[in-house]
């Protein structure tokens, strides 16, 4: 069968993280197993131990560029409990409220726009030069503009509520070190009515590509699978900041629901395979062959009741008749789904624009001090788990960080596998078309994989090919 072959192939990849695919053929040439590997490693559990409490929610954030919001809440929320404090005073919780909305809204807007929009509006077999956020702004100049000018605003957001756009310090144990001055406000609600509109157009952009294509979307990387997320307490909404846990069966029957996150380790698991440094966590109560589920933007939009924004309450009423009600099990939908979510979010948004308490100055509780502390959130990718122990000398002795991207690992390995049974079934070759079909698999998961391991860095895909005795075939890559 010949010497392995190594390709180059650029642009590098549109997803964070490095990462690796293996795909296996059986005797008759067809795929026997496919795998979605990642390969690299730094252990922020282990390192953060011996740090003092008051630095882990700087220093979690660190993990990622993308999404350190969402670990810089999640860490404050753990060191919270830690300090004593149960409920953040109403500045507090607003403004971390308005930085987390900041935070889901731009990296939606990121990935959609940036990341998906190329593949969505060029197809999946266009040309890798083709594949890009700069032929998209040149063939659809108002979009671009769109784009750029939406993220720029939640980046905003962020700034006003972290300090910075990128690894802010706003959030600290028991509260926010700053509220928001009335000139950043009117700054924002002079822009808000224009992002409500963009994001109406950016929900009819996703839905009208999923109504227009269809069996495309009913057959890429399509599932049933189990699905999980916060919801909130008082009737099971949508609530990104905080709430309590709910399981959906693919039926739709609950599995468990209203569980305090708090117990999150009585209902999952985290499974260990030789072959990736990512977990792959389960459902207790069902094992690891029925118990593996998904997060994030669909899965949001599988389990909540309803949400408490009326533009975007109306989209999802849209988005669950597609399926008649039921849990839409499209990898594709999750495009859908993430612009819903912006919507949602800019709606919040002009409404704590318009709350007073935003320039309160009643900013931090303090409490009796407790050894241990755990923080879940809704992340733009789905449900984020920090757990800490910290001892008598403030310092950390114990961290569980259980990621999006880790939630959904056997979900993107099902994606990866039914994408490689549909494009490489019979060939022993890997071509471009099937590369980037897999690599549109993964990212409509928007996976986040140096969060996932714990780690910083790019993605360049690797692909295998191996046949039945295992021998490579061959080898394609895309380099950093």
């Amino acid at each position: 069968m010949g010497e392995p072959r190594l390709i180059e192939i650029s642009p590098v990849t549109r997803v964070e993280g490095h990462g690796k695919v293996t795909v296996h053929l059986n005797a008759q040439n067809e795929v026997d197993e496919a795998r979605f590997h990642i390969v690299e490693f730094r252990g922020f559990e282990r390192f953060i131990r011996g740090r003092l409490m008051w630095e882990v929610p700087v220093i979690v954030q660190m993990l990622c560029g993308i999404c350190p919001v969402s670990h810089h809440l999640a860490a404050a929320k753990a060191m919270d409990v830690i300090a004593g404090v149960d409920q953040l005073t109403p500045t507090a919780e607003k403004m971390r409220r308005l930085m987390h909305y900041g935070q889901i809204m731009q990296s939606h807007v990121l990935h959609f726009f940036h990341l998906a929009a190329p593949d969505l509006l060029f197809g999946f077999d266009a040309a890798a030069e083709k594949r890009n956020i700069f032929e998209v702004i040149k063939e659809q100049p108002e979009l671009g503009r769109r784009a750029i000018l939406m993220r720029k605003f939640g980046q905003e957001i962020i700034e006003a509520t972290a300090g910075k756009k990128i690894h802010g310090t706003g959030a600290v144990p028991g509260g926010i070190n700053r509220n928001l001055p009335v000139e950043r406000r009117d700054h924002f609600l002079s822009l808000i009515d224009e992002m409500v509109d963009w994001a109406q157009d950016a929900v009819k952009l996703a839905r009208d590509y999923t109504m227009d294509n269809g069996e495309l979307v009913s057959n890429f990387g399509s599932f049933p699978s189990n699905y999980m997320s916060l919801v909130r307490e008082s009737d099971g909404a949508l609530d990104l900041y905080h709430g309590n846990l709910r399981a959906l069966s693919s039926t739709g029957d609950p599995i468990f629901d209203q569980v305090p996150y708090t117990r999150y380790h009585e209902l999952l698991v985290e499974d260990v395979r030789s072959w990736s440094y990512m977990k792959f966590p389960f459902i207790k109560a069902l094992g690891p062959e029925a118990g593996w589920y998904r997060v994030g933007p669909l899965a949001r939009m599988n389990t909540v009741s309803h949400i408490d924004t009326p533009l975007a309450h109306a989209a999802h009423q849209d988005l669950k008749t597609v399926t008649n009600g039921a849990p839409n099990h499209s990898s594709l939908a999750n495009h859908w789904a993430r612009m819903i979510e912006v919507l949602h979010c800019i709606e919040k948004i002009r409404e704590l624009l318009n709350d007073p308490d935003l320039q309160g100055s009643d900013l931090i509780q303090t409490g009796e001090r407790r050894e241990e502390g755990i923080g879940v959130i809704e992340a733009p990718r789905g449900n984020l788990i920090h757990h800490y122990r910290v001892d008598e000398h403030d310092q950390v002795t114990y961290c569980n960080l259980i990621v999006s991207t880790t939630h959904n690992n056997e979900g993107m390995n099902r994606a990866v596998k039914e994408v490689a049974v549909s494009h490489l079934s019979g060939q022993d070759k890997i071509t471009e078309g099937m590369l980037n079909h897999v690599e549109v698999a993964i990212r409509a998961y928007d996976p986040c994989l140096s969060c996932a391991t714990h780690a910083l860095g790019q993605m360049p895909l690797l692909v295998e090919l191996f046949d039945s005795g295992g021998q490579l075939l061959e080898r394609r890559s895309r380099a950093a």
